[in-house]
């Protein structure tokens, strides 16, 4: 890990570098396997399965009986919590409906602007040895509330061939009904296209490695949308002598066992702070089951001491950090000059693992900067927003003979003719 005393503001690019990945280096492969799955449909989807899963799947679709049955394996505890998290995650996003408001532009000018949710969106839940069934939650939740009409979810299988009971559960109480048995590029690709089983989409959704990140953008050439670039997870602490180092550098080494490519930074405004935290991380790191890959993560990790609470936040936003945690005593001065972040906890007891989890905001976010024109998920995601307008006579009246001499400085005829030809019809009314 590297230690930086009050960088200057043009050291802060190389700073806030991350981890560079090329997502150009696995197009080719991307651009093959989407167009196999265009031409052989599940065909494709068994090929790339057996290839990449070690397991034989010619039957994708999850029956309804495995779903509803999957209650009675999973432990009752797990699913207490499970019911827990669903229930915050569903009050927080349910808060977050708008109502139809119309404004009166002009005398006999009507305008509004109505929510309609995405008819059909693909939910992508990584699997393997660690199912995400916490990402599952986080997607279905403020898509059922959306009122999306399909909703498709793909997650690879295990080596039995069959999706993990948790994940199937978690459906199951979310009122998830078509659940894939495939992963990686091809179900992207599936979802993307469309095969003899699964239908296609018009919005997917979910996490992944730097392949599910690169079949998402290709899915973009299709006309399909996706939720927003995704990449390595990371994180940014402030903190001062006020806060607690064990749970900073828990906090930090946190996120880093994500993978060998997440990035932890600390900002603090004393050394002593940092030194207190390095204590603290170098005690629990051997504790720790991914020690291997925390090691190599906190190699990514960056520690910067500024003197001025000024420097500091001007260099948090520059930065826009996926999760920013504000440990320090003047906190509001932190919340109010923020202007780019993905998720943000306040305080002590507000470790980032609660919004992974349960407090009820949502856990897909934007990394890699782009926090700066990116909000994470919500329930807008799943919404489009269609705008009206009612004009009556006395609106054309108002408004036309000044759309006229608009549509003409612009050169277009029809467009001034379409307004002329309504104002000579009611000229005499």
């Amino acid at each position: 890990m590297e230690i930086v005393y009050n960088p200057q503001k043009e050291k802060w690019n190389e700073i806030c570098s991350r981890l560079a990945t090329s997502y150009s280096e696995n197009e080719l492969v991307v651009k093959k396997i989407f167009e196999d799955v265009k031409n052989k449909g599940d065909e494709a989807l068994t090929k790339y399965t057996l290839k990449y899963d070690n397991v034989l799947i010619k039957d994708f679709l999850v029956s309804e009986a495995e779903i509803s049955d999957s209650k009675d394996n999973v432990d009752s505890e797990l699913k207490k919590a499970i019911s827990v998290a669903y229930n915050n995650i569903y009050k927080f996003h349910s808060a977050q409906k708008s109502k139809k408001i119309i404004v009166e532009t002009s005398k006999g000018v009507e305008c509004w602007q109505k929510k309609y949710p995405i008819e059909k969106v693909g939910l992508y839940i990584p699997g393997g040895t660690a199912p995400l069934f916490s990402t599952l939650l986080m997607l279905a939740i403020p898509a059922k509330i959306a009122g999306c009409e399909e909703i498709i979810v793909c997650t690879p299988p295990g080596v039995d061939g069959k999706v993990s009971n948790v994940i199937l559960y978690t459906a199951f109480l979310c009122g998830i009904k078509k659940i894939y048995k495939v992963g990686g590029i091809q179900s992207i690709a599936a979802l993307t296209i469309g095969t003899e089983s699964i239908p296609k989409v018009y919005k997917i959704f979910g996490p992944g490695n730097q392949f599910i990140t690169s079949a998402k953008q290709h899915a973009l050439k299709y006309n399909v949308s996706i939720d927003l670039p995704a990449g390595p997870s990371e994180v940014l602490i402030v903190a001062d002598k006020t806060c607690n180092p064990s749970f900073v550098a828990i906090d930090l080494l946190a996120q880093a066992e994500h993978g060998k490519d997440s990035q932890s930074i600390l900002v603090a405004n004393d050394k002593d702070v940092i030194k207190s935290v390095l204590n603290e991380i170098n005690k629990i790191i051997s504790k720790l089951n991914r020690k291997n890959i925390l090691i190599d993560s906190m190699k990514n990790s960056k520690f910067v001491i500024f003197n001025k609470d000024i420097d500091a936040v001007n260099f948090i936003n520059y930065y826009a950090p996926e999760h920013y945690m504000i440990c320090v005593e003047k906190k509001q001065f932190y919340i109010d000059g923020l202007k780019n972040a993905g998720s943000v906890f306040i305080g002590n007891f507000s470790p980032e693992t609660l919004g992974d989890y349960a407090s009820g905001t949502n856990h897909t976010l934007p990394t890699n900067g782009f926090a700066r024109q990116y909000s994470g998920v919500n329930l807008d995601s799943f919404l489009k927003s269609i705008t009206f307008q009612k004009i009556t006579k006395d609106g054309i009246r108002n408004i036309g003979p000044h759309v006229e001499l608009l549509a003409a400085a612009e050169g277009l005829g029809a467009h001034k003719m379409s307004v002329s030809l309504r104002l000579k019809e009611i000229q005499n009314d």
